[in-house]
């Protein structure tokens, strides 16, 4: 099987991208910036393949689309600019869906070196169920490419850096591999890390973050549904915001009525 990394970058540099992030394997780059150009390259004693296109456009869901639209490998990593992959990344990758050969998709533990933004930590393998699936960002992903194409499943451009929503495009993209009915696995192998330390789309826990997740919500679940997650999301706001459950679910319900009105 051969393996392509899908990064996502602004205004940056091939080689530095293939430096910070350790790249070892095929790699398809989407660099955006203010011109359109191509170029490719190869690395690693001419064995891997780098590709990467310069797009004059915005938005964290553009970018990897075009980079998930170029894709060839069997298997494809979504990678942020921030990570740093282990020198053996591609070898636990490779393992992982030879020992789970009916697997569409892997979700890797790739610790955050920020303190204040951790994330979910795998400690055991299993399946990823329409209940959890919601704990992963987009750089933990790793999918057989042919099953993402033949669900025709890609990223919101609604959702994330860049869109109208600021975050989100990754739980919409793993929901509907797992209502779609893809085998979606979670593995605790640590395939690198995650600075976080800027973010394009955060700026605090204030109002704009919970009508966004008003939206996220809206988009992702059905009528019932979505005043489940809501109640669900009105404790973990509330420690955040510090906002009145009052505040927070008003706030919730303009941006899923948002979203709702903007894709009539």
């Amino acid at each position: 099987m051969k393996l392509q990394v899908l990064v996502s970058v602004i205004d940056s540099n091939i080689d530095e991208v293939c430096n910070n992030l350790n790249i070892k394997t095929d790699a398809i780059i989407i660099n955006q910036t203010n011109y359109n150009s191509y170029e490719e390259k190869y690395r690693y004693n001419g064995e891997n393949f780098i590709r990467c296109y310069s797009f004059k456009e915005r938005g964290i869901g553009i970018s990897r689309n075009n980079a998930l639209l170029r894709a060839q490998s069997d298997i494809c990593v979504i990678a942020d600019d921030d990570v740093k992959y282990v020198d053996n990344y591609d070898d636990i990758i490779m393992k992982a869906y030879n020992k789970y050969a009916d697997a569409d998709m892997i979700v890797f533990n790739v610790p955050s070196l920020n303190v204040d933004r951790t994330d979910y930590f795998i400690k055991k393998n299993g399946r990823i169920h329409l209940y959890n699936c919601l704990r992963y960002g987009a750089f933990r992903f790793t999918f057989r490419t042919t099953s993402i194409k033949k669900a025709n499943i890609y990223f919101s451009l609604l959702f994330g850096g860049g869109a109208k929503y600021g975050s989100g495009e990754d739980s919409l993209f793993i929901l509907e591999c797992v209502r779609r009915g893809l085998k979606v696995y979670c593995n605790k192998n640590v395939i690198g890390t995650v600075r976080q330390n800027k973010s394009t789309w955060f700026e605090g826990y204030n109002k704009k973050y919970v009508f966004d997740k008003g939206a996220l919500i809206g988009a992702g679940f059905g009528r019932m549904m979505k005043y489940i997650v809501f109640t669900y999301m009105l404790h973990k706001l509330h420690e955040q915001t510090k906002f009145k459950y009052k505040k927070i679910w008003k706030l919730l319900l303009a941006g899923s009525n948002d979203f709702k009105n903007c894709v009539k």
